[in-house]
């Protein structure tokens, strides 16, 4: 399966006669395309209809079917894609199947906070522990971690910030940048109102342990009980990757002037500032663009052959891989150069609303550091690299641990993750939950 997250240090690929003036009206002239296709679209959904129709006696005949199949191909590859669903209905807690309900409980304009309120028959003996998943910010939905949600439920208590797409949100609602976004976690935290743990996917490993560290430092009752970063770019300097030194080649002016645009008519966010969904999978797709070439190319073969498990699958994965939202460009400049560019939390010059974002401040919470061996997207200790910056932390509440044969996708889902890496996590919550830190009362 490819990689399929979007980090801040992937810019998009785009050609180079693309220049400043051409980005503003780009989304605009997206928007123009996508409505001039709807009716092609209607037409081929009517065609496929007519040809899947067992009283159309070309139905049955390889013409038909691959008539059929085409204009599912074609639909797929020219549709805008939802939001996915979390489809996750039920989960197993102490051997008893035990349905979910998912619950909103806090909101604000640019994200939700989800709880899968685990509906058990009979009250639990022991209390699990609770986790706040905070999902990434950076192109795909929060419903990328559905593997990850599904992994912890069985056996903890589990909310996930559920990032909100920019153009959906009224210019009116104002601006999100990075240091709002660490106040969303703050707040969130508060909410849950403590005994709880932390977990950041990736690219949210930043502004969570700059979260952590203003709570730390201001005594904040709701710091978390411990927080674990995975695969996240914490110092871009270690062992950078192709995508870091992209980031720090370009800097921060010609992200500026090449994918910020504006948010056309009609969508709620209309003339907000953006690095638009559609720029960012043009990213995502040129990387791999046979590969994507080629599984496309298999849909239509399976559709002909009639193999709709293959089908299905290939229908799942691209529903997730295609869905794709805004960011807002002052979040997203934000954090290209404060952590791509600036590498500012690494060297101690961070800000948060004129405060210096101090990790050493954490005393109370126990880290752990996640890595995978193979990862093209953060390397080989840029998640490491946080230890050295949490000098507070005792050595017993710390915890680096590095998954062998996987890479960035497979720190945070498949089966190595469920069997190897959320068996440690788990038994760290446990320990920094039962282990009081010796100067946690100072």
């Amino acid at each position: 399966m490819p990689n399929i997250i979007g980090e801040f240090g992937r810019p998009p690929e785009l050609p180079a006669e693309v220049s400043p003036a051409m980005t503003t009206p780009m989304y605009w002239f997206y928007e123009l395309a996508h409505a001039s296709l709807n009716p092609a679209r209607a037409l081929g959904d009517v065609t496929k209809i007519m040809f899947q129709n067992p009283l159309n006696p070309w139905t049955h005949t390889e013409l038909g079917k691959s008539i059929a199949a085409a204009c599912e191909v074609f639909e797929r590859t020219t549709r805008r894609y939802a939001k996915p669903e979390w489809g996750l209905d039920a989960t197993e807690v102490l051997g008893v199947r035990t349905p979910i309900e998912i619950e909103s409980v806090w909101e604000k304009p640019f994200c939700r906070l989800l709880y899968f309120n685990r509906l058990h028959p009979r009250p639990l003996r022991h209390a699990q522990p609770r986790v706040l998943i905070v999902a990434p910010m950076s192109g795909h939905y929060a419903t990328l971690l559905r593997g990850t949600v599904e992994a912890f439920l069985p056996t903890h208590e589990v909310y996930i910030t559920d990032w909100s797409d920019a153009r959906m949100v009224p210019l009116a609602e104002g601006r999100f940048d990075l240091d709002d976004y660490v106040d969303y976690v703050i707040e969130m935290l508060q909410h849950l109102g403590g005994n709880i743990h932390v977990i950041a996917v990736c690219q949210p490993s930043v502004p969570v342990l700059a979260a952590v560290s203003v709570m730390e430092g201001n005594d904040d009752s709701c710091a978390p009980l411990s927080m674990t970063l995975m695969g996240g770019p914490i110092d871009t300097r270690c062992n950078p990757t192709a995508v870091n030194n992209l980031a720090a080649e370009r800097g921060i002016d010609w992200f500026r002037n090449h994918v910020i645009t504006k948010v056309p008519f009609p969508h709620p966010g209309v003339m907000r500032d953006v690095y638009p969904g559609f720029l960012q999978l043009n990213g995502f797709i040129s990387m791999n663009l046979d590969r994507h070439m080629d599984a496309h190319k298999n849909l239509f073969n399976h559709l002909v052959q009639g193999d709709g498990d293959l089908a299905d699958k290939h229908r799942d994965f691209y529903d997730e891989y295609l869905a794709v939202m805004d960011l807002t460009a002052e979040y997203y400049l934000q954090t290209v150069d404060v952590v791509f560019v600036k590498h500012a939390l690494p060297k101690g010059e961070m800000m948060h609303r004129g405060q210096r974002v101090d990790p050493s401040k954490i005393r109370r919470t126990a880290l752990m550091t996640v890595e995978g061996e193979n990862d093209d997207i953060s390397g080989l200790g840029q998640t490491e690299a946080t230890h050295r910056l949490c000098t507070s932390i005792p050595d017993q509440r710390r915890v680096h641990y590095v998954q062998k044969g996987v890479g960035h996708y497979g720190v945070f889902n498949g089966s190595r993750f469920r069997s190897e890496i959320v068996p440690r996590i788990s038994d760290f919550m446990v320990s920094a939950a039962n282990e009081k830190p010796a100067n946690a009362a100072e």
